[in-house]
This record gives structure tokens, C-alpha cells and sequence, in this order.
């Protein structure tokens, strides 16, 4: 199937920068005439730009809201929904939700945040549909979805927007001209930059599914929650990553329509959990610093929701596996009123 992803994500973009004054977002043109549109780096952004960056980031292919803290669930769209609210009604903090019904697509080949951009003293994690347009990633060999496009889109999680020369190395990289490439940016310690890494939980789900060699093809349709961490004041980039981290870890819950046979469900739902890693139990921001700071150093078992629901499909049988963890988040997170 052919999803036009980095077309589907300038038309989501274009239609959302209409009103870019309502957005706290600031548009610049390199000297080669790529597009960066600053979403947190030198102005505060906003949560409606977080939404725009998640949205563009899963080419149009997703749904995203916001759930108030300390309410239930809102009903999905869909309809699909866990058997039981893992908060029971009384998460302290807003949620942010996502659902999807090309998961795939959506979260593995354009939302998730796949290489690093690392060219002379500029840093950033590059996520969005660019990435199937460059398309280096071994991940494509897995699931396809490469694509030759005639305009691209991507993000830049990074606190300092792209210099010239990244941006045409970047359009260069994606086979388009210079004009045709859109970067959004954004630092973590922003309020954009925190929800559009915090609206990752069902990407990360399916990534885990990914790494466990689980078959794509049997995946129908998903939806996650997480809860949506305060940004750290003054901004604070590695206390941001340490929350945005713990939101999904500690807080986010999954529900993923599958096929197949129930026994292997039940072993894998297991495996899906940050439970089921030995550096479960503390704050992120705590075990990155154990690590020296290298991601690489972690166990990478941690990187996964808190709590999965597989649903089968075949059978209705619905397969859970592990629960939240408040403590941890409010260790992170700071002192928030007990629900």
C-alpha cells in the first residue's frame, strides 16, 4: 500500500499553519529556501503546536486529543478502548491520547524517531515522513514504505534550529529540492517539544513489537495514552527527557488489535511492558546518569509502555500485562495534587 506520507504531512502542516499566529510558532527561509519552522527553540510554542508536530509527524495518519486530568478515558473514535481505565478515572495530570488504524505507517515509518543528526556541533533526533524519504534506516527493510517524494517533511527534537548546511545536506539526503523540505523544531524543554515526544506511546508499543520479531502484518489497529509531564522551569533539556521518558514508561497504556494464536499473545504481552526490565522502578533522568548519559548503555527492554492490552481479533481475547507506577512519576514529575 502507497500512503504518501510526507504529501499527507505538508497538507496536515499547511492547513494548521493558516493560523500560525494562534500556534506561538515562528517561520523562517534558509538561504536555499528549505523551511524551518521554529516550535520551541527561540519562541515558547505551545501545546496546540505540539499537536500540529504529532500530527505532521504521523503524516495525517493518526488521531490526537487531549484528556483532562482526573476524568476517564474520553471514548476513541474507533471505539477501541482497554477493558478497564488503568487510572480509574484519577490520573493527576492531562493525558495525551493517539489512535490509529495504519499503526504501521503512522507511528513506525513516519513518527518514530529513527537517527540522529549529528553535523559538526549541531544535535538533533530526527523523526517524521523525511525519514522514509531517506530512507536509511534498516527498520524500511521490514516494514517498506520508502518513498521518492516530491516535497518532504520532518522534526528536529533539538534546542538550536538547523544551520544552512544541514538543511540542504538534509534536502539533498531526501532527494528534493531545497524549497520542498520542511523541518519543525523543537527542544524537549518545551511545551510542543514534550507533548510531541509524550504522543509516541503507541510508537512505542509497536517498536517494542518490532524488536521482538513480532509479524507487522498482524496488526490492525492501536491506541495509546501517556500522561502529559510538566516542563521542567527554567527549561531544562535533560530533565525534560528524563519526564517525557518516565510519561511513557511509567504512565503510558497500550491497546493493539492483533491476530493470532492466544498462547503466543499472552507470553508477548509480557514482554511488552517496562515491567519486564531489570531498571524498572526508577526515574529516568536517574538511570540515563547511571548510564553516562549514553542511551546505548541502557537496557533497552526499558523502552516500552507501562501497561499493553493485546487484543485478538481472531478470538476477542484480550491479553494484559503490567500497571502503572505514580510513585515514579510523581518523583519525576514533582509535586502534583493526589488524585
Amino acid at each position: 500500500m502507497t500512503f504518501q506520507l510526507n504529501r499527507r504531512a505538508i497538507a496536515i502542516l499547511d492547513g494548521a499553519l493558516a493560523s500560525a499566529h494562534h500556534l506561538g510558532v515562528a517561520i523562517h527561509h534558509t538561504a536555499d529556501g528549505v523551511r524551518v519552522i521554529d516550535c520551541g527553540v527561540k519562541v515558547p510554542g505551545s501545546e496546540e503546536a505540539g499537536l500540529v508536530l504529532a500530527r505532521t509527524a504521523l503524516a495525517g495518519l493518526a488521531t490526537l486529543w487531549i484528556e483532562p486530568a482526573c476524568t476517564p478515558p474520553l471514548p476513541s473514535m474507533s471505539g477501541l478502548q482497554p477493558s478497564a481505565d488503568p487510572w480509574n478515572g484519577l490520573c493527576p495530570w492531562d493525558v495525551v491520547a493517539v489512535e490509529s488504524d495504519s499503526p504501521v505507517a503512522a507511528c513506525l515509518a513516519s513518527q518514530y524517531a529513527g537517527w540522529k543528526v549529528a553535523e559538526g556541533k549541531y544535535f538533533a533526533m530526527a523523526s517524521g515522513p523525511v525519514r522514509a524519504a531517506i530512507g536509511r534506516e534498516d527498520l524500511y527493510d521490514a516494514i517498506g514504505l520508502r518513498e521518492r517524494p516530491a516535497v518532504a517533511v520532518g522534526l528536529l527534537e533539538s534546542s538550536k534550529l538547523p544551520p544552512d548546511e544541514v538543511c540542504r545536506k538534509l534536502a539533498t539526503d531526501a532527494g528534493v529540492a531545497p524549497e520542498a523540505l520542511t523541518l519543525l523544531v523543537a527542544r524537549t524543554a518545551s511545551r510542543a517539544g514534550t507533548l510531541q515526544v509524550i504522543a509516541r506511546s503507541l510508537e512505542t508499543a509497536l517498536h517494542k513489537l518490532h524488536d521482538l520479531h513480532f509479524d507487522l502484518t498482524r496488526l490492525r489497529r492501536g491506541m495509546g495514552r501517556a500522561p502529559l509531564a510538566p516542563v521542567p522551569e527554567p527549561a531544562d533539556d535533560l530533565e525534560a527527557i528524563g519526564r517525557t521518558n518516565d510519561a511513557i514508561l511509567y504512565g503510558g497504556s497500550v491497546v493493539i488489535e492483533v491476530s493470532g494464536d492466544d498462547a503466543g499473545l499472552t507470553a508477548l504481552a509480557g514482554k511488552m511492558v517496562s515491567s519486564a526490565s531489570a531498571s524498572y522502578g526508577q526515574p529516568f533522568r536517574r538511570l540515563f546518569e547511571q548510564a553516562g548519559y549514553d542511551f546505548y548503555k541502557l537496557d533497552p527492554a526499558l523502552f516500552a509502555p507501562a501497561a499493553v492490552e493485546l487484543v485478538n481479533v481472531d478470538s476477542g481475547v484480550r491479553h494484559i500485562a503490567g500497571s502503572m507506577a505514580p510513585d515514579v512519576l510523581r518523583a519525576s514529575f514533582g509535586d502534583v495534587p493526589t488524585p
